[in-house]
This record gives structure tokens, C-alpha cells and sequence, in this order.
């Protein structure tokens, strides 16, 4: 599985560098707010511009990808990440950065819908080591985003932008010139397809439960840098540890867990010990110690949801997996865009415990919403085989 083409490898960077930007920002989000005088609510607005516009993005990605190839369309998203990471770290307002993360967002959607496909294009051995490879390479990217970015926000809270600016560019160049053309696909789809394939009790129920864990992940995100009250280097190795235990159990956990329990029962359970887990949060947030557990244990449940869930998706509805993934992306990430800037408004104006109050409850209305539909995702679920087209990768890619 490692002897492969440098073609591979310079995606995999890029894939790598693309999955840092979630959690880059984390251990920045405090000294933002302290040198630009903005209060959390604000500050939070960086995660929700980003996922609001990576959502709705992920409608137009199979749009885009099945026109100009999955080459062009890659390079198109590491473009507008380098542009606008380095306009956020070159800004100095609030809104101007937000606006920015907005701009990266849309980048990070387009690469992402596409990485996977190519990875599998161009690698060698079997289909299942590929997607193993661009797991691998997604979990690190999680898992390094934190600690680069805490790292350099000691320098600066405008390093951490610039820097991914720069290895965007390496990735960028790489990706020219080791990667052949890659020609659209047959069929094209269309804008009105995933919203469509709602429709479907399976991938309705799936996307929904996304949603709303989402709100509690991005809560867990976006605010539980403000009652750690940290420096930079201090949230990034925290998160760092949460990152490592993400990319674990992602890889390595998740498929034995399915395998011998199965996907609904397997997603139940995660989501479960995770509402437990920001219930614990929300009780003890006066406690820097039961909060950093909370948040490196968190890593678990979610490396195991987020494989497992993601599969699911797959065989939840009767369309192209393009389609379906697009459809599943774009409601989850709306959970992701409205989480972190209610978490600050209700940790400005209720108190530091609400945030996590809130984020529990959602994760618990998740666990309801898949056990109310499970017998739907059960009935349309079929365990993915090893031979998929280049069109179903995309979909992986992009979920």
C-alpha cells in the first residue's frame, strides 16, 4: 500500500493539509478575540461561515466535478484555499476573516468531494487500500491541525493562515505536475438532484441524526477553548490528543465495531457515549482537568461515528452515490454552521455550562431521530463492495 505513484502522494499532502483546516483555528480562536476585540459569539463565526458555505457548496461539487474532471476541480479548490487563507491572515477585522473562512470553505468543499476519486485513480493495489490511504491521510490532517496551529499561533494568530497558505502552494504545484488529466464523467448531474434524494426515509434519517451530532461536535469545537482558557500551544496539544484518537478509531476501530455489531446499532452507541460525554462537560466545565478528558475522549466516540455513519450513507437511498452524498453533506454541515455561534451567544449571555447543555441535548435528538428511522437505514443499507466507479468515490470523498 505505501509503494505508490508520486501522483498519490502529492494528494495525499494536499488531503492532509485540506483536513488541518478544520481544527487549525481552534487554539487561535482566544487570541483573535483578545487582539481584535471580539467577543466568543463572534469569534465562533470563523467555524460558521466556513461549514455553512462548505454545505451548501457540496450541492454544486458533483455539479462541477462531472463538467471539468476531478484534476481541474481539485485544483480549483487548492487555489481558492490559498487565496483565502492568506486574505484571512492578512485581515484585521473579525468580519473580514470570517468572510475569508467563507472563501476557504468553498475551496475545502470542491477538493474534498474530489481527492478520494483521484487517490483511487492513480493508486496502486486494491480499491479498499486506497480509501485506507486518504483515511489515513483525512485523520492526521485532524489530528495536526490543532498542534500546527497552536504551534504557530505563538508566533502569530495570523501564522497558522499563512502557513496553511504556503503548504497549499507546495500541495498545489505537487498536484500539477505529478497528477495526469483526469476526463468528466458521462453523466452529468444537476442542482436539483440531492435535494431530490431527501426524499428517501433512509438517507433522510441518516442526515438528519448528522445534523444535529454535528451541533454537538462544533460545539465541542468552536467553544471549549474560552472556559479552558489556555494558550495557544496548550488547546493545540489538546486537541491534538483528540485528533489522534479521531484518526484511530476512524481507521482502525470503527470497521470491527461494524462488523460485529452492525451500522445503526454501532452509530447508536458512539453518539450515545458522546452525549454522555458533553453531559459530563456541561457539569463540570468549572474543571480545566474534566474537560480536557472530555475533549480527547470525544475523539473516540467521533472517529467511530463519523466512519461508520459515512458508510451508511452509501447504500441509504436508491440514486447515484454522488447524489446521496451530496444531499447527506449539505444537511449535516447546516448542524455544523448554526453550533458554534449559538454555543457563544449562550456562553456570553446564560452561562459557561449552557454551550454544552446545548450541544448534549442535540446529540441526544440525533440518537432519537436514527432510532426512530432505523428500521428505514437497515432496510436500504448494503455493505459497500470493492469495486465502485469513479463517480461513487467522489461521493465518499465528498461525505
Amino acid at each position: 500500500m505505501l509503494k505508490q505513484p508520486r501522483a498519490v502522494w502529492a494528494v495525499a499532502f494536499a488531503c492532509v493539509i485540506a483536513f488541518m483546516g478544520i481544527g487549525l483555528v481552534d487554539p487561535i480562536l482566544k487570541p483573535i478575540a483578545n487582539e481584535l476585540g471580539a467577543s466568543p459569539s463572534q469569534v465562533s463565526l470563523l467555524f460558521t461561515s466556513y461549514m455553512a458555505v462548505m454545505g451548501v457548496a457540496m450541492l454544486i461539487t458533483g455539479v462541477v466535478s462531472s463538467r471539468i474532471g476531478a484534476k481541474r476541480t481539485l485544483l480549483a479548490g487548492l487555489v481558492l484555499i490559498i487565496i483565502f487563507s492568506g486574505l484571512a491572515g492578512a485581515s484585521d477585522s473579525i468580519s473580514a476573516i470570517v468572510g475569508f473562512r467563507a472563501g476557504w470553505g468553498l475551496g475545502n468543499a470542491l477538493f474534498i468531494a474530489t481527492a478520494l476519486s483521484t487517490i483511487v485513480m492513480s493508486a496502486r493495489g486494491s480499491v479498499a487500500q486506497a480509501i485506507i490511504l486518504f483515511e489515513a491521510a483525512l485523520g492526521l490532517g485532524i489530528a495536526m491541525g490543532p498542534i500546527v496551529g497552536g504551534q504557530l499561533g505563538t508566533i502569530s494568530w495570523r501564522a497558522p493562515f499563512f502557513g496553511v497558505a504556503v503548504l497549499m502552494t507546495i500541495a498545489l504545484v505537487a498536484t500539477s505536475f505529478f497528477l495526469p488529466s483526469t476526463p468528466p464523467t458521462a453523466r452529468r448531474t444537476s442542482l436539483a438532484d440531492p435535494l431530490r434524494a431527501l426524499r428517501y426515509p433512509g438517507l433522510l434519517t441518516i442526515a438528519l441524526t448528522a445534523l444535529f451530532y454535528n451541533m454537538g461536535f462544533f460545539t465541542l469545537l468552536a467553544f471549549t477553548p474560552f472556559p479552558l482558557d489556555m494558550t495557544a500551544m496548550q488547546i493545540g496539544y489538546i486537541f491534538f490528543g483528540w485528533g489522534i484518537l479521531l484518526a484511530i478509531t476512524s481507521v482502525w476501530l470503527a470497521p470491527v465495531l461494524q462488523w460485529r455489531f452492525g451500522a445503526v446499532p454501532t452509530v447508536l452507541a458512539s453518539l450515545t457515549l458522546f452525549g454522555l460525554d458533553l453531559v459530563m462537560m456541561a457539569l463540570l466545565t468549572n474543571s480545566k482537568a474534566a474537560l480536557v478528558v472530555g475533549v480527547v475522549i470525544a475523539g473516540a466516540f467521533l472517529g467511530v461515528n463519523n466512519t461508520v455513519i459515512t458508510e451508511a450513507v452509501m447504500g441509504a437511498a436508491p440514486v447515484e452515490r454522488p447524489v446521496a452524498a451530496s444531499a447527506y453533506s449539505f444537511v449535516r454541515f447546516s448542524g455544523g454552521a448554526v453550533a458554534p455561534y449559538a454555543a457563544g451567544k449562550l456562553g456570553e449571555n446564560v452561562s459557561m455550562h449552557a454551550p454544552f447543555w446545548m450541544g448534549a441535548a442535540a446529540v441526544f435528538v440525533g440518537v432519537a431521530i436514527l432510532f426512530a428511522g432505523r428500521r428505514f437505514v437497515e432496510a436500504t443499507h448494503v455493505p459497500p463492495s470493492h469495486s465502485v466507479d469513479e463517480g461513487e468515490l467522489i461521493a465518499v470523498g465528498a461525505s
